[in-house]
């Protein structure tokens, strides 16, 4: 009878073992380990890759949507032809927000049946506001690349259509050498 309640004991203990570890090793692995598995590193170091490739300048939006971010993250995919930024929240999944630039050459044209409104950017460019799976995405062109600002539709009485175009809008600031 003691050998049983040992081998018993035992077995338990070693259930319990392996289940704490099952557990332990269920835990979904941080952004910090995920994204640059899937081919994101830092926001400079994808938008000089992106550079380098087509010997451009990109210039990128100064503004960010209303809402708080844990982590961003770049990636350029030559593949792709695109260069596009993430902006994440551990924290709350709906605060997701993102940046995609493409040539205009390689541009996802418009769906008419996704356009929700079009807004006139300062530049006088055309912006157009389209739904897109969950996302609300502004889609504008500005020299020779088209911007996609995605935000997560969770969050558009937050980060409204107006909101998009301003950010599409802090593209066009002066630079230090035009104020000199």
């Amino acid at each position: 009878m003691k050998k049983i309640m040992l081998l018993f004991l035992f077995s338990s203990c070693s259930l319990f073992f392996f289940m704490a570890l099952a557990i332990a090793n269920d835990k979904p692995s941080p952004y910090e380990k995920i994204y640059p598995e899937m081919g994101y590193k830092t926001v400079i170091a994808a938008s000089n890759e992106f550079e380098q490739h087509y010997n451009e300048k990109l210039e990128l939006p100064l503004r960010v949507p209303p809402i708080s971010f844990t982590h961003y993250f770049g990636r350029f995919s030559e593949y792709n032809h695109s260069f596009e930024v993430v902006f994440i929240n551990d924290q709350a999944s709906e605060n997701h927000y993102k940046v995609d630039i493409r040539p205009i050459q390689e541009r996802i044209p418009n769906r008419k049946r996704y356009v929700l409104n079009t807004f006139e950017l300062k530049n006088g460019n055309e912006a157009t506001l389209m739904r897109i799976s969950d996302f609300n995405v502004l889609v504008f062109e500005r020299g020779k690349w088209q911007y996609m600002l995605s935000i997560d539709k969770r969050v558009s009485a937050k980060v409204t259509a107006e909101i998009l175009v301003e950010i599409a809008n802090s593209i066009d600031y002066p630079s230090a050498k035009e104020g000199s």
